[in-house]
């Protein structure tokens, strides 16, 4: 087992990562940056290093500077978390090359997976339903033409080296075509330097589910289930829940074990999650790989009872999988809700600033919160908005349901705007609360509702 592991990350994932080593004796380093010199994570780790300034490509996305980290303080291995340098192949390649053990899958995989027109190609080979869409990366405008003419519209445009919902475009008509590609593309550039497109048919109305799997070095594989992310905005979820109350037994059982296949098809080491999408007559699609950790990994956890941070560990230091598919068992139904430093009213801008005020949630069985904010710890500009998750688990749905309910009427987070509302009165939508709900339903539904119930409030006032 490892000694000392440096965590590349910042925020609640890696005081989760931190907790994670702490429970199997292994010491941690963190990295920071200058504007998070205060935060949580640096102060439970048992090292911490700075890695430059606040601006992320200076530090968090600063290779050198995290292997320099890593070299100086005798980590041997590094965990990536989500988002930053999780799934950069050329990252992994140079821990390698400094022998130092990347928590994730090797390179190739990475590169095989994150390549999304690749990855396509290899699902169809694992006998794994895609998405009808382009076969080949498109760059120019004549492409595109051609294979819209062979899908049909509406279509969707997706960056090959995307993800995040960076360079992506809905395309319903001919007309807002051409724009659209160019957007996606400079946008793919900006984000990814990379700029290969591929087109996919819109699958509308439909449910955005990802199964969780393990896998060892050893061929053994296992599926932890499946998680519902279909509310999301722009693209970015905002609740999950596992299972999915709208798949039927045998729906769900095909889309396990198509995930089982395809990480066996590419022959995928350690944690990762298969995307689909499930049309209103419940055929399946192939979308993507996430091939590290996801941010609603805790749901997961809470239905299963297994650590995925120790199993990813325990992996990457050469240890089989502590299960068999066998023996994963499933028990009751989970529920996460991300709180983010944004304020929904104003098109969900984001609202840095420190907090003043912390109270979360605490006391009875099934709750946990993720976050790393603590009362006088500022929330910097420069990252991502989300401070906080909110994970509740019941017998049943409904048990859930009022869990989360109580749990977030208990939160108080003041000097800073929140999400903490939106999420409140979302739980109370009907079509949550009758699980009817697709990936339009936030934007098409939820939000208008609530945008409009706010208004005729403040007319009162």
């Amino acid at each position: 087992m490892f000694q000392k592991i440096l965590v590349a990350n910042r925020g609640e994932i890696a005081v989760r990562i931190i907790r994670a080593c702490k429970e199997l004796n292994i010491k941690t380093v963190a990295v920071y940056s200058t504007a998070d010199e205060d935060a949580l994570h640096m102060q439970l780790a048992d090292e911490a290093v700075c890695i430059g300034p606040p601006k992320a490509s200076d530090s968090y996305l600063n290779i050198h500077n995290i292997l320099s980290a890593a070299v100086l303080t005798g980590a041997e291995a590094i965990h990536p978390g989500f988002g930053f340098l999780s799934e950069n192949s050329l990252f992994a390649a140079m821990c390698e090359e400094v022998n130092i053990t990347f928590i994730g899958p090797d390179k190739t995989i990475i590169d095989q997976m994150g390549n999304k027109s690749n990855a396509r190609e290899m699902m169809q080979k694992a006998n794994v339903p895609v998405i009808p869409g382009s076969n080949e990366s498109i760059t120019t405008i004549d492409q595109l033409k051609r294979n819209v003419e062979d899908i049909g519209l509406p279509v969707i445009i997706k960056a090959v080296a995307g993800g995040g919902g960076k360079g992506m475009r809905m395309v319903f008509d001919e007309e807002h075509l051409e724009a659209s590609f160019l957007q996606a593309q400079s946008e793919s550039k900006a984000a990814f330097n990379d700029n290969r497109m591929y087109v996919e048919k819109i699958i509308t109305p439909a449910k955005h589910i990802e199964v969780q799997i393990l896998a060892d070095n050893y061929g053994n594989v296992v599926h932890l289930g499946e998680r519902d992310c279909s509310l999301q905005r722009n693209h970015q979820k905002i609740v999950e829940e596992a299972p999915s109350s709208s798949l039927t037994d045998g729906v769900r059982e095909k889309i396990c074990d198509s995930a089982v296949r395809a990480a066996k098809k590419v022959g995928y080491k350690n944690a990762g999650t298969i995307e689909f999408l499930v049309d209103k007559d419940e055929n399946f699609f192939f979308m993507e790989m996430n091939t590290r950790i996801q941010v609603e990994h805790p749901i997961t956890e809470m239905i299963t009872q297994l650590d995925i941070v120790k199993e990813q560990i325990n992996i990457a230091a050469g240890y089989k999988l502590s299960v068999t598919q066998e023996d994963v068992m499933f028990k009751g139904h989970a529920i996460e809700c991300r709180i983010n430093a944004e304020n929904p009213a104003f098109n969900f801008a984001p609202s840095p600033g420190e907090i003043s005020y912390l109270n979360m949630p605490s006391g009875g069985l099934g709750l946990r919160v993720d976050t790393a904010m603590f009362a006088g710890g500022v929330i910097p500009p420069y990252y991502d908005s989300m401070i906080a998750k909110v994970i509740t688990h019941g017998n049943t749905r409904e048990d859930a349901i009022s869990k989360m309910n109580r749990a977030l009427n208990e939160t108080v987070i003041e000097g800073i705007q929140t999400n903490l509302d939106f999420q409140l009165d979302l739980l109370q939508q009907p079509s949550f609360v009758s699980g009817d709900y697709t990936t339009e339903t936030l934007s098409k539904v939820i939000i208008p509702n609530w945008l409009n119930d706010k208004e005729a409030i403040d007319e009162t006032i």
